[in-house]
């Protein structure tokens, strides 16, 4: 799925994470605390990691992903930029019952939900659950529907077209996410460029009385922001 940066080179390149990391990194500085571990699950080429542990030397910054070539691109990316605040990988899967980190302070999760089995979002809200305080965030950023419907013709392509490579992954609808995030409250939605969302979820033990009962429509009472820096990349599904 990513190319080597180089011939024989052990770190991949994804140049899509070029693009978008500045709108979601304007949100990461709003919504992440200032200081403590951030757990970021399938962090990809590692390019996120690095770009963001940089930012933010207050935070220390975790990475993970379940292939080890994947992981091995993430160190690749690490050595070349030798920050303190970046973590070696772990080795994770969002779907496993059992992670191997005990806490976080927030988690963030970028483009996997929609590229993945539905079951691996099922982990991923479970396992954020058993590792954040109470207010801890959980940042999700990728393409959604609302109330079942494409944001853009580019996103409903988008969708299809990974049904057609896989039928078990698809772009999520957002009230599935909501409801599925046992123990979460959906605290933010915002717009980012190609017709993708971040979605600001944040750990609360109230959330889990009467999570069946939601209804079944659009969320109207959910703050909507839309990132200073969007720029103009309609109709791009790789990012």
């Amino acid at each position: 799925m990513f190319d080597p940066l180089h011939p024989g080179e052990s770190r991949r390149h994804a140049p899509a994470t070029e693009r978008h990391r500045a709108p979601i990194l304007e949100v990461l500085r709003r919504v992440l605390p200032p200081q403590g571990l951030v757990l970021e699950v399938a962090s990809g080429t590692g390019q996120h990691a690095v770009a963001f542990a940089e930012a933010l030397p207050g935070v220390t910054w975790q990475p993970s992903a379940p292939d080890p070539d994947l992981r091995d691109s993430v160190r690749s990316w690490a050595a070349a930029a030798a920050l303190t605040n970046l973590r070696d990988p772990l080795d994770l899967d969002a779907a496993a019952p059992d992670w191997p980190v005990r806490s976080a302070d927030a988690v963030v999760c970028i483009n996997m939900i929609h590229i993945a089995p539905w079951e691996a979002a099922l982990g991923l809200f479970a396992g954020a659950a058993r590792l954040l305080p109470t207010g801890g965030p959980l940042l999700l950023y990728g393409p959604f529907t609302r109330g079942g419907l494409h944001s853009a013709t580019s996103n409903a392509a988008f969708d299809a077209d990974l049904k057609a490579r896989n039928p078990a992954w698809g772009v999520r609808d957002l009230d599935a996410v909501e409801r599925a995030a046992a123990g979460f409250a959906l605290a933010e939605l915002v717009e980012m460029p190609a017709n993708n969302l971040t979605v600001v979820l944040r750990r609360d033990e109230a959330s889990l009385q009467g999570t069946d009962a939601r209804p079944a429509a659009v969320r109207t009472d959910i703050p909507l922001r839309r990132v200073g820096t969007l720029p103009d990349f309609t109709g791009e599904r790789t990012g």
